[in-house]
């Protein structure tokens, strides 16, 4: 059996979002939120979490393999930009996600809802 990881994604790896296709060998597990503690930030093109707040962030959870996850770190900048780290979810249980360093994002604006897809305007990518 190929190990696997549990991976909470919340933007534009999200399905129907630009970089979902890196996660097309994944199983999908479902709508997800973090435990509070979170706060989802605009960063234009790309939301970021950040380790900040009070607030919960909404994603999706899926389960992915080795590759996949290698394939997803460079993408993300791991971990020169975004660091995979565990978090916690709302339902007590772990899942790897791609955090930026609060410092990095300062002074741009939070997404309120926690949700990139319900905050981002249509047509954006």
């Amino acid at each position: 059996m190929v190990p696997s990881r549990r991976l909470f994604v919340y933007g534009t790896l999200r399905r129907g979002e630009p970089n979902a296709g890196f996660l097309r060998d994944a199983r999908w597990l479902g709508t997800a939120r973090t435990a509070p503690g979170f706060a989802l930030v605009d960063c234009e093109a790309y939301p970021a979490l950040v380790a900040e707040g009070s607030g919960a962030v909404v994603g999706e959870l899926c389960e992915v393999d080795a590759q996949t996850l290698a394939d997803v770190d460079r993408l993300e900048g791991h971990p020169d930009l975004f660091r995979r780290v565990a978090i916690p979810l709302a339902d007590g249980e772990p899942a790897q996600a791609y955090v930026l360093d609060a410092a990095r994002v300062r002074g741009l604006p939070r997404i309120p809802s926690g949700d990139w897809k319900q905050a981002r305007p249509p047509g954006r990518c």
